[in-house]
């Protein structure tokens, strides 16, 4: 094929030395999006891409959009007879907040009514404990800024708000519905410049308050990049307040009791500090403090002590580690003779729940499943019961909402999606692989019928100890449906076999990752699942650097490549977006030993001129806060200066939409466009 001309981009002879190393950076007036020749150079990439041949683009837009009308559905937060739930109907561009009791349902939050252009997206919520008021938070065009507002949930009116600043703030109420606490970033005038994004708070704030008298809580003096979490107890007697530096596995805990020291100044007690675990409380309804934490266990466990001695010396193990599954929830039902603890675990990324006794933790028996997939966070009511609802998805099933009752052992269908779609028939089969050192690594593979090479989506993540795990995607149904397959790794640096998995991929062993999806490609090769020639890998965020490494590491491997939202400059990430907070998954450039990690592997380093890469497509979003758009913006100019092929490196750059949510109709443009350009080269014939 012959391409066209990429747009020119100037080459500058910028150069820094660092712990002794050169580091070259030649496109680094890529980063400035204000400067006039950037925007030049933008406009003619938009141009470039316009221009592409994606023949398919129309029949995968009208399948994606035809696989969403499932609409979705959350799982309820009970108050007393109130339920809060997210419903989104075939048509909606997004979920809606309701509140249903004896009287029936009915709209609390539209994104669309606030705003009818679909920018505005809602990023949370939070029920104060007795229902009356409800906390939620909105961000506009992508940006993920969470401003805060309060309603009272009978008039709907809006009684508090707008809080600016409260990007991933939880809200923990305290009884009464009169005040919360939350966390909030300082104003960008008490911070130093480029800091505007970090130095967060805790507070309390009282409804109706000026949020700039809001009492100061925890945080003053703390590391810069820390996050904070904060909990009430359902009687409002004890606080938790959680902090963790940046993304890093490990947080330290304090507790305080609020019926002996004032809300406005709690005095707290530590429960872990400088202790290299993630902990987690709960204060039970029967007195005792059950405690969730992978402390001496990497898999994760439950333990509980008493609310007064919160410290590890006094835990005892109620749940202990399993050897082969992941502890990932629990949930207590306790209005029965012999209350229950019910436990959620991922087995190779596959869900399940036990039951176990609640005084014991003995296990007793399994809350039956609807299927081998994914299962979200249990909920019980807040004042107790013998009923649990959880959300459940897998590959072919939009996720709806199921109950148990534990009074008579069974699960049934409490909401299915509002919408009906018609599901191609797929299997899905979970392979197993060696990667390079002899690890065995799990990979989903999704497909129809037949044998033969087919053309292949390799997915991956391998980052942040999150987990691949099966879940409904209209993108990859319509994938499988006209022909492909689809394959998704359990890279190292997830959590699908625990925090050992995590660290196993993190920092110093970040090549573990990459190797991990070199086997991975190796062995759908290797078993004629798909050849070099049709084999795509798709990737975004931490997976958008795991793409951005596979394609300079092993071009020879790969046909395709969509990388979306990358992380890409490993030796700049620091300096923009929230990048400072990675450092602790990552490692700092700073650091000479960290920097040698990130110098091996930077994807914009690694591109070397004469090189034939594979067809390459970039995914950026202008208002993305997480990870600036440059990452991408210098790559695209790296590879395109470099391709010794002909295949072509296009850059697709979308405005007013972020890292995260979105409307729906910009989900289907964006999931059309990067399977339509995987189709055109890897093979896949569009009917």
């Amino acid at each position: 094929m012959t391409r066209q001309p990429y747009p020119p981009a100037r080459r500058d002879d910028i150069v820094d030395t660092l712990h002794g190393t050169p580091v070259p950076d030649p496109y680094r007036w890529l980063e400035d999006p204000d400067n006039p020749e950037t925007k030049e150079w933008l406009d003619a990439q938009d141009a470039l891409f316009r221009s592409a041949e994606l023949s398919g683009r129309e029949r995968f837009r009208e399948r994606v959009a035809e696989l969403l009308k499932s609409g979705s559905v959350g799982t309820p937060v009970w108050r007393g007879e109130r339920r809060f739930f997210t419903r989104r109907t075939p048509e909606q561009e997004h979920p809606v907040l309701y509140v249903g009791d004896g009287q029936g349902e009915r709209a609390l939050v539209d994104p669309m009514a606030l705003d009818s252009s679909g920018l505005t997206t809602l990023d949370s919520y939070q029920p104060d404990k007795e229902g009356n008021r409800l906390a939620y938070q909105i961000s506009i065009g992508g940006d993920e800024e969470s401003r805060l507002y309060v309603i009272d949930v009978a008039s709907g009116e809006i009684v508090d708000g707008p809080i600016d600043r409260c990007r991933y703030s939880p809200v923990a109420w305290l009884p009464g519905g009169e005040a919360f606490y939350y966390v909030r970033r300082l104003a960008p005038s008490a911070v130093p410049a480029g800091e505007e994004q970090f130095h967060r708070r805790v507070y309390l704030h009282r409804v109706g308050q000026n949020p700039d008298d809001d009492a100061l809580i925890f945080g003053e003096g703390l590391e810069k990049t820390n996050y904070y979490s904060v909990s009430v107890s359902r009687d409002g007697r004890w606080l938790s307040v959680s902090a963790s530096r940046g993304t890093a596995p490990r947080n330290d805990l304090w507790v305080a009791d609020l019926s002996a020291s004032p809300a406005e100044s709690p005095a707290l007690v530590t429960v872990q500090e400088n202790v290299d675990a993630q902990t987690g409380l709960h204060f039970g309804r029967d007195g005792r403090l059950y405690v969730f934490t992978d402390l001496d266990a990497p898999r994760g466990r439950v333990c509980v002590t008493s609310p007064q001695t919160p410290a590890r010396e006094s835990w005892r193990d109620l749940v202990p580690e399993d050897p082969e599954a992941v502890l990932s929830d629990f949930a207590i039902l306790d209005d029965m003779a012999d209350p229950v603890l019910l436990v959620g675990w991922t087995r190779h990324a596959i869900s399940e729940i036990s039951t176990h006794a609640l005084e014991s933790g003995d296990r007793i028996g399994a809350v039956p499943v609807p299927g081998l997939g994914s299962i979200g966070g249990i909920v019980e009511r807040p004042e107790g019961g013998h009923e649990a609802w959880f959300g459940y998805t897998d590959n072919v099933t939009p996720a709806a909402v199921y109950r148990y009752d534990a009074l008579t052992g069974e699960t049934t269908l409490w909401e299915a999606p509002p919408g009906a779609v018609e599901v191609p028939r797929v299997t899905t089969e979970q392979a197993v692989y060696r990667s390079k050192d002899g690890t065995e690594v799990h990979m989903l593979v999704i497909s129809r019928e037949g044998s033969g090479p087919r053309p292949a989506i390799l997915y991956g993540y391998g980052g942040f100890g999150i987990s691949m795990t099966p879940g409904f995607s209209a993108s990859i149904l319509a994938w499988v449906e006209a022909g492909g397959v689809y394959a998704i790794a359990q890279l190292r640096g997830g959590g699908e076999e625990g925090e050992q998995w995590h660290r196993a991929g993190m920092l110093g062993h970040k090549q573990n990752v990459f190797d991990d999806l070199h086997a991975a490609a190796e062995h759908l090769i290797a078993t004629g699942v798909t050849t070099s020639e049709q084999l795509a890998i798709s990737g975004g965020s931490n997976g958008g650097l795991l793409v951005g490494a596979a394609l300079t590491q092993r071009p020879d491997l790969y046909a395709a490549v969509v990388c979306a939202a990358p992380l890409l400059d490993m030796i700049r990430y620091e300096k923009f977006g929230l990048g400072a907070t990675w450092n602790v998954e990552y490692g700092s450039a700073d650091v000479p030993e960290e920097f040698a990690w990130l110098w091996g592997y930077s994807p914009y380093h690694r591109v070397r001129e004469g090189v034939s890469y594979p067809a390459t497509l970039f995914a950026v979003f202008a208002s993305d806060t997480r990870v600036h758009p440059l990452h991408a913006w210098k790559m695209a100019a790296a590879l395109q200066h470099a391709q010794a092929g002909d295949r072509p490196i296009l850059l697709r750059n979308e405005t007013e939409v972020g890292h995260g949510a979105r409307a729906v109709s910009k989900s289907v443009e964006l999931a059309a466009d990067q399977l339509a350009f995987l189709a055109r080269h890897t093979g896949l014939e569009i009917g």
